[in-house]
C-alpha cells in the first residue's frame, strides 16, 4: 500500500493506522491540515472491500474537511477517521471504546464526530476513553427542538439554504414553489432536506437503497419513488445527491437533465475534472464541501457554547459563500469547484496561528 505516492495524498500532516485484535478494530485516522486549528471530522464505519479503498476514502475525506472548515470560516483543520467493518454486524461497545483509546493517543490533534455508520451513542462510548469527540451534548437547537449532537438536522438546513442560493443564481427565482427536485438518498439528512423542500413548495422524486426510507418519503412528504438507475437522470430543476460519493462521473454527467446539482453527500465528484465537465454542460454545481458544512458548523458551536441564534446565522452564511462562489465562477469563467478550492486555500494557507 503506497502512501506518499498515493493519488489522494495531499501533503497530509499525519496518518495513523490502528489495530486492536481483541475487539477486531482496524482503523485509519488522517489529519490533513491544522493551520486554522485542530482537525475535526467524522468517524466513518464502513465494510471497505480492501484496505486500499479505506485509505483512499480517509485521505480524500480528510482533505475535504480542511476545505470545508475554511470555507465555513471555522477555526478548525481537517481530519477524518474510518473503521473497517460492517456497522450492522461488527460494531460493539468494546470496539468503540478501543477506537476512543486510539483517538486519545493523538493528543487532541484530531477530534472525531458522527459520520456514516456511527451515531451519537457510539461517540459517547468512545468518549469514555477520550475527550476528543464532538457532537455528543444535548442543547437547545435553533429550530426549537432539542439538539442531541446529531448533525443531520443542521446539515439538512444548510443544504436547503444552499439550494435556495443556487436556484436564485441559476434560475433567477427567490421562491422554490413548483421547483422539481430529485433527492438521491433519503436517510437522516436527505429526508430532512426533502421535508424543507416540500415545505417550500417543491415537488420531489426520491430514491434510497433502503425501501423503508423511500416509503417514508412517499407517505410523509408526498414524494414519488423511482429506481436507482433513474434518479440521476430525471428532467428536474435540481438534483440533490444525499447518499454516498462519486455519483458525478463520465456516464452520469453526460446523462444529466437537471440544471443544478446541489446536495449533502460528500465527494460527489468521482474525479476533480468532473467539476469542469459540469461547468461545460452549463450545470450549476454547488460544491459539496461548501453546501454540506452545517454539521461541522453545529459541532464547532457546541464546543464553543454558542446560542442557537448564532448557530443559525452561521449556517445561513453557507448561502452567502455559495453566492460568492457562483459570482466568481461566472466572472472568471471557471468551474465552481475550482473557485471554491481557491477561496478555501486563500483562507487556510494565509492563516497565521
Amino acid at each position: 500500500m503506497n502512501v506518499f505516492s498515493h493519488p489522494e495524498f495531499d501533503d497530509h500532516e499525519h496518518l495513523s493506522f490502528f489495530s486492536d485484535p481483541e475487539t477486531g478494530l482496524r482503523a485509519i485516522v488522517a489529519i490533513h491540515n491544522t493551520t486554522r486549528g485542530p482537525a475535526l471530522g467524522g468517524c466513518r464505519m464502513f465494510p471497505y472491500a480492501t484496505d486500499e479503498e479505506a485509505l483512499r476514502d480517509v485521505l480524500r475525506l480528510s482533505r475535504g474537511m480542511t476545505y470545508k472548515s475554511a470555507l465555513a470560516n471555522l477555526d478548525l483543520g481537517g481530519g477524518k477517521s474510518v473503521i473497517i467493518g460492517n456497522p450492522r454486524e461488527h460494531k460493539t461497545e468494546a470496539l468503540m471504546e478501543a477506537m476512543g483509546r486510539c483517538l486519545e493517543q493523538l493528543g487532541g490533534h484530531y477530534i472525531a464526530a458522527e459520520d456514516s455508520g456511527t451515531s451519537v451513542p457510539d461517540l459517547q462510548v468512545m468518549g469514555r476513553q477520550t475527550g476528543h469527540v464532538a457532537g455528543v451534548q444535548s442543547r437547545p437547537g435553533f429550530d426549537g427542538e432539542t439538539s442531541n449532537g446529531d448533525p443531520s438536522p443542521v446539515t439538512a438546513y444548510g443544504a436547503f439554504v444552499g439550494i435556495q442560493a443556487a436556484v436564485k443564481h441559476q434560475l433567477g427565482s427567490d421562491s422554490l414553489e413548483g421547483l422539481t427536485v430529485a433527492v438521491q438518498g433519503v436517510g437522516n439528512v436527505g429526508f430532512r432536506l426533502a421535508r424543507h423542500l416540500r415545505d417550500a413548495g417543491a415537488r420531489l422524486w426520491v430514491h434510497d437503497i433502503h425501501q423503508a426510507n423511500m416509503d417514508r418519503a412517499v407517505d410523509e412528504l408526498g414524494a414519488t419513488a423511482v429506481d436507482g438507475d433513474e434518479i440521476l437522470y430525471l428532467p428536474v430543476d435540481v438534483l440533490a445527491p444525499c447518499a454516498m460519493g462519486a455519483v458525478l462521473n463520465d456516464q452520469s454527467i453526460d446523462g444529466l437533465h437537471a440544471r443544478i446539482v446541489a446536495g449533502a453527500a460528500n465527494n460527489q465528484l468521482a474525479r476533480p475534472e468532473h467539476d469542469a465537465m459540469l461547468h461545460e454542460r452549463g450545470v450549476l454545481y454547488a460544491p459539496d464541501f461548501v453546501i454540506n458544512a452545517g454539521g461541522i458548523i453545529d459541532v464547532f458551536h457546541e464546543r464553543k457554547g454558542s446560542e442557537p441564534a448564532e448557530v443559525r446565522r452561521h449556517v445561513e452564511s453557507i448561502g452567502e459563500t455559495l453566492t460568492e462562489i457562483f459570482a466568481r465562477s461566472a466572472r472568471d469563467g471557471l468551474p465552481t469547484g475550482t473557485i471554491a478550492n481557491q477561496l478555501a486555500e486563500e483562507r487556510f494557507r494565509n492563516t497565521v496561528r
